[in-house]
């Protein structure tokens, strides 16, 4: 399938995609929104790592202004950015952000979806969003404070504090700070190690890791049982006899 913002590599265990808009910085606007989740469908139909990157030196540095400028209440609601990188965060196998330069506004709320960041040394982390006269709302405000704790995010997010790659390292933002080029090397090392380990044990151990409560963990671990059951399958094929009879 073709992109017009995303360069996308498909690899047996992984996906490699690479945000592609070098004209704008890699700004995320609709059409890279569009192209994300297609590619969430495409993740949750056939479950495997996925590893983000930026084209051209930069991660992301944020959201296309011009589409921001003319969004109001409705498209607030609607929230655009947060309902994908809620996907990103809940695709079934584990994600890896490999961030070089700039992770800025909706890049780096993009990178906070991630599981594990890797970042270059010339990486830089921050959500500028209160100088537009907006906030951080696809997730930097709560996510960033799990990921950092309170203290960093409020320097982020109200103090205007951008973190470098070895702040954000010392905050435990990000695993690893490499040279720009080793980065990739470096990510692939980390999804070959994931590689290695049981498919299945890693779905169900980001499962219960990012389970907020009993739901829907409790749900889908119960229902993973069921469907494995010899009774599921004598009742389902005794309704689709009946139906067809």
């Amino acid at each position: 399938m073709s992109h017009r913002t995303l360069l996308v590599e498909e690899r047996d265990d992984r996906v490699v995609v690479t945000l592609n808009r070098p004209e704008a910085r890699n700004a995320i606007d609709a059409a890279m929104v569009d192209e994300l989740h297609t590619l969430c469908g495409e993740l949750e139909r056939r479950p495997r790592l996925l590893l983000l990157t930026g084209a051209g030196g930069v991660f992301a540095a944020g959201a296309d202004i011009r589409e921001l400028l003319e969004r109001g209440r409705e498209e607030a609601l609607a929230g655009i950015n947060s309902r994908l990188f809620d996907r990103i965060a809940r695709l079934p196998m584990p994600t890896v952000a490999a961030v070089d330069g700039y992770a800025l506004g909706g890049g780096a709320e993009l990178a906070y979806a991630c599981d594990i960041r890797l970042a270059s040394e010339s990486a830089v982390f921050g959500n500028p969003e209160p100088g537009l006269g907006i906030l951080a709302a696809a997730g930097a405000c709560w996510r960033l404070a799990e990921l950092a704790g309170r203290s960093v995010a409020k320097q982020v997010l109200l103090g205007g504090r951008r973190l470098d790659a070895a702040a954000a390292h010392g905050s435990g933002l990000v695993a690893e700070v490499v040279p720009a080029d080793r980065l990739l090397e470096r990510a692939h090392a980390l999804l070959d190690r994931m590689a290695s380990s049981s498919p299945v044990a890693l779905r169900l151990t980001k499962l219960v890791l990012d389970a907020r409560g009993p739901h829907p963990v409790a749900d889908d671990l119960a229902q993973a049982v069921l469907f494995e059951g010899q009774d599921k399958a004598e009742r389902m094929r005794a309704f689709l006899d009946r139906r067809s009879s």
